[in-house]
This record gives structure tokens, C-alpha cells and sequence, in this order.
């Protein structure tokens, strides 16, 4: 998936000082991806209050909705795109040579490293999507890396009575997915059937929060019933989730990121020169040298917004006031 925005919003994701836990909903944002008759999406990451939750720095969601997605070639630097099907089948390509569908209870996992480009188009006409897409920042020196790309399709499920949770990312209390990430953290979707009333399990140093995918569900003592991102802060040993007619949950976590960055469009860095630089390198006639090139598309691909006329600057948490845990 791509930022297809026409002015993407420069930010600057940077480690926050600890609040503990806390339970604060910040509420989704509707963008449409290719124009107002194309797919959209509801994007929970970044926000101004909430930049990143861990390393994870981009969450969007699209569907249920019957719809074709046309993502062509596009390029991404210091980051993995983590792809999450929950229905419908999605064709990556991308400049490492990878051909793959994904489809509901696998992973596609991208790393851009230095520079990677990539197509995603749904299979079916006007098929049934649903699905999340997440972007994981890269530290120093994988940021600077190779590019790659891996599916895993085994992967491990965590239980509970009348709860299960696949990983697709990192641990679940010794659940460990295979899949390659660089920092410590944790992707996991959670299944609730109705009448669930579960305890899971979770990593004292890592910030976490929880998406609500489909049904109604009480996350820490809070309904939970919007498109929102229902942020969990920090120092939890568990979390208590409850639901009465079942739902479905993405569980994030992660330990809090150690290095500033700089996001725009769908470049991550470190400063405002190396988002100006990747810009330039995709723009440029010489752009497969650093971002390769997607087979099947005869060369068609998706230009890069014009910078803004202004020296990117930091986008710092709000300062917020904790709320005590139920």
C-alpha cells in the first residue's frame, strides 16, 4: 500500500518519555487512496498525538468493501510494509524480483532498507477486501540496508478459552512469529468468540494498542466500538478483553522506538536531506539504481508529490494527561 495523498503531511516520530498505562482513543482518519471513487482507507497512524507505538509508525485499513485495488509501482526507504489480509487476495510485486498473493492467515513482509519499489492489486473483479496495512520503522544501519521480501504462511496461534490469537509479528507470551523484524515488538490478531473473557498477556516495556477489526469488544475496561486506536501506553503485564457477541482485534505492540525520524509520502528517514534525497532519486531518469524495478507494468508507476516549500520539521506528541487503568 502507498500514501497516495497529494500533500502528505511531513512528521518527525520521535521517543516519548513513559506515561505508564493509560487508555486513550484516538480516533481514525478517512483517506481516500487514487481519488474520491477509489478504495478508502481509515488511517490511525501517524497522529499528531500518537506518531508511533513502538517502531510501528503507519496503520491503515480498508474494507469490507467490494472494490478493485490498482496500486502501481511505488517506492518506499527505511521501513517494512507489513500486509494483513483479512478477506479477499492482494498480488505483490515488487523490485527484488517477489511475486506473491497474500490472502487471510498469511503475511507479506517488505523490507525497504535503502530503497525498494513495489506494486499490490487485488485478484477478482470487484472483490471483497478487507485488510490492514502497517508500516514498521527500520533502525540504523538495516535502514541503510538491502532491500527484501518474505511471506510466511505458518504461522503460530496463541489460545485461550474462547479466544485465539495469531501471531503474525514478534511474541506473544512464547507464540513467536518467524517472520524478520529488527526491533522488539508484536502483531497479533485476536479472534473473541461471543461470551469471551480473556486475559492476554503482554510485555511490561512495550507501549501496545488495539484496533477493532469487526463485532464490539471492552479493552482495559473501555468499550470499544469505533474504527478508532485505542492506545494502552505502557507498563501492562496483561490486558483484559471481554465481548459479548464476539470481535475481531489487532493487538500492536512494540518497544519504544530509539530513534528519531523523519516520515513523508512514503519515504522514512532520519532528516529532512534524506527525505529530499529519496524524493529526488525516485524522480530522477537514474531511479532503478536505488529503487529497482516492478516487473508487468511496462514501466508506468506512481509519481512523487511536489516537498513542501518548507524545511520539514519535528511532529511531536501532545502532551496528554494519564488515565487511570481499569
Amino acid at each position: 500500500m502507498t500514501n497516495l495523498e497529494v500533500r502528505p503531511v511531513p512528521e518527525l516520530c520521535d521517543l516519548v518519555p513513559s506515561l505508564g498505562p493509560v487508555v486513550e482513543l484516538h480516533e481514525a482518519r478517512d483517506v481516500p487512496l487514487g481519488g474520491v471513487r477509489a478504495m478508502r482507507v481509515r488511517r490511525t497512524l501517524p497522529q499528531r498525538a500518537l506518531p508511533m507505538v513502538g517502531a510501528w509508525c503507519f496503520l491503515d485499513e480498508f474494507g469490507p468493501q467490494h472494490v478493485d485495488m490498482r496500486v502501481l509501482p511505488h517506492p518506499h526507504t527505511g521501513l517494512q510494509t507489513v500486509t494483513w489480509p483479512v478477506a479477499g487476495e492482494i498480488l505483490h510485486r515488487d523490485s527484488v524480483g517477489s511475486e506473491a498473493v497474500v490472502r487471510p492467515g498469511q503475511l507479506n513482509l517488505m523490507t525497504a532498507g535503502r530503497g525498494v519499489s513495489h506494486s499490490e492489486f487485488s485478484l477478482g473483479a470487484q472483490p471483497l477486501l478487507h485488510a490492514v496495512q502497517l508500516w514498521v520503522a527500520l533502525p540504523d544501519g538495516v535502514a541503510q540496508g538491502a532491500a527484501g521480501f518474505e511471506q510466511v504462511s505458518d504461522l503460530p496461534v496463541w489460545e485461550a478459552p474462547r479466544a485465539r490469537a495469531t501471531v503474525f509479528v514478534g511474541d506473544l507470551d512464547g507464540t513467536w512469529s518467524r517472520a524478520h523484524v529488527h526491533t522488539p515488538l508484536l502483531g497479533a490478531e485476536v479472534v473473541l468468540d461471543a461470551h469471551a473473557d480473556v486475559e492476554i498477556p503482554l510485555v511490561r516495556g512495550f507501549e501496545h494498542t488495539v484496533l477493532l477489526l469487526g463485532g464490539t469488544a471492552e479493552v482495559a475496561g473501555t468499550p470499544h466500538t469505533t474504527s478508532g486506536l485505542l492506545y494502552l501506553g505502557d507498563g501492562r503485564d496483561h490486558v483484559r478483553v471481554t465481548s459479548h457477541d464476539g470481535a475481531r482485534l489487532l493487538l500492536l505492540g512494540g518497544a519504544p522506538f530509539a530513534h528519531d525520524l523523519v516520515m513523508w509520502w512514503n519515504f522514512v528517514g532520519r532528516t529532512h536531506a534524506d527525505i529530499a534525497q529519496a524524493r529526488a532519486d525516485w524522480e530522477s531518469d537514474g531511479r532503478a539504481d536505488r529503487f529497482g524495478v516492478v516487473a508487468g507494468h511496462d514501466g508506468a508507476r506512481i509519481p512523487a508529490p511536489e516537498l513542501p516549500n518548507i524545511r520539514l520539521q519535528p511532529r511531536r506528541r501532545l502532551p496528554r494527561t494519564p488515565k487511570e487503568p481499569s
